[in-house]
Order: structure tokens, then sequence, then C-alpha cells
């Protein structure tokens, strides 16, 4: 069963606005996510979702509102090793890149270990856990450009898995994926947030999918018009979205 401590916030996002070049992406959002959630941010093309997961990374900076991580103010958040995130594969790697399934993990031990630094015997502990929790051990020694989009997919989790955060970020992590793969990747992520107590937010336009496996759900259309768990969501047909192709 799922454990969330709705008494401790892991993000919070008060009051947040963001404009690029003068034109606002996003109005006035305020937004927490507490220790051991499974969190879905659905909304259409363009609608603000990743530049969001992008201010709620440090990467930009809101026009107004703030932020916090684990008590903090993102400003003098330093602990960044706690958060794990997982991009869009297809925009962020080049799968030419000559490297095995276990160095590519093997990354994701930087954020404990640092840049530079030889990797260890925990280091390597690490990532064979994080390899067998995804069910991708086997694949250890196999090219990363060899696996197919699903298992490429998989291997990014346990590369973020491997720092081991208390959080994971992913944005729109199905895309490219074949259809018949989208369940059983899922399926992992609730896995993920039920037996290792990870919290999980998931950017998706895959609605119906989502809306089996995450606890709650928040629509994005530039502002934030619903937060709530998935039984509410279905139950306000004002929240229905239609996402575009």
């Amino acid at each position: 069963m799922p454990h969330v401590n709705h008494n401790e916030n892991i993000i919070e996002a008060d009051h947040i606005s963001f404009s690029y070049s003068g034109h606002e992406v996003l109005h006035d959002i305020t937004l927490t996510v507490h220790r051991g959630d499974y969190l879905g941010i659905v909304g259409g093309n363009g609608a603000g979702k990743t530049t969001l997961i992008k201010i709620l990374l440090g990467l930009l900076k809101p026009s107004s509102g703030t932020i916090k991580l684990f008590g903090q103010e993102i400003s003098r958040f330093k602990d960044w090793a706690k958060i794990g995130y997982v991009p869009q594969k297809a925009t962020n790697f080049d799968v030419n890149f000559p490297a095995t399934v276990e160095e590519v993990v093997l990354m994701g031990r930087y954020s404990r270990r640092g840049l530079f630094k030889s990797m260890t015997g925990e280091d390597r502990h690490k990532a064979k856990e994080a390899l067998e929790h995804v069910e991708m051990w086997q694949y250890r020694d196999r090219l990363i450009g060899d696996l197919s989009g699903g298992q490429q997919q998989r291997v990014f989790i346990a590369r973020a898995l491997a720092g081991n955060p208390e959080v994971v970020i992913l944005d729109e992590p199905t895309v490219g994926i074949e259809q018949e793969i989208k369940a059983e990747f899922y399926t992992l992520l609730r896995k993920l947030n039920r037996e290792l107590r990870l919290t999980v937010v998931l950017i998706t336009h895959d609605i119906e999918s989502m809306s089996k496996e995450a606890m709650h759900v928040a629509c994005i259309d530039h502002t934030l018009f619903f937060h709530n768990s998935v039984d509410e969501y279905f139950k306000d047909t004002h929240a229905v979205i239609h996402p575009h192709p």
C-alpha cells in the first residue's frame, strides 16, 4: 500500500509565475508534493508543464513566487542528490554514445561521489541495485544504443536511482515508447513508489495510463486548475483535459 506523509513537504511551489520575453507561460501556481506521493502532472502541449519542472529543479528562475525543496528555499538548497531527474530521452541522449548500460547507470553516482572521482565498490553495488530494481541487470554489458526505447528508459531511471534520491521527477518518459511497453513502464513506477517509498513526480500526456497508477493529479494549462486525488479528478468533469496530439 502507498505510504504518504502529508505532514512532510518535499516540494513547495508558492504562487509561481514565469514569462518568456514578456509572454506569461505560468500564472500563480501553488503546488505541494508530500513525501511518498505519486503525482501526475498533466496538460496539453505548451501548457507549461516542462517549464514548471525546470523551475522546481532550479534550472529556471520564476518571475514571481517561491520554491522550497525539503523545507529549504531553493536558493539555499544544496543537497541535489536527493532529487533524481529523468528527462525526455529523445532530446537529451545520443543513442550512439559508446557506453554500456552499467556505465550509464554509474553516471548517476556523480551526484554523490563528485565529478572526476574514481568509482568505488559501493558505487558499483548501488548501480547493481538500481539495475535490479528496474529488471535490467542482465543487460549491464550491452551498449545503451543497442536497447529498445523502453529498455533505455528503464536504464535512465536506474541512473537516477543510483544516486539514492528521495524523489524522482520524470518528464514525458513514455514519449516514443511502444504502446504495449507503456503499461509495464507505469507498473514499474508504481513499484518504485510503493516498495521503495520513493516520491514520484511524472509529467505525461498519457492521462488514462497514469490515472491507474498515480495517487494525485495536477492539471496545468498555464495555471493550475486542478490538484487532488485521482478519484476526485474523474469526479470533476471540469478537470478533464483533452491533450493535443
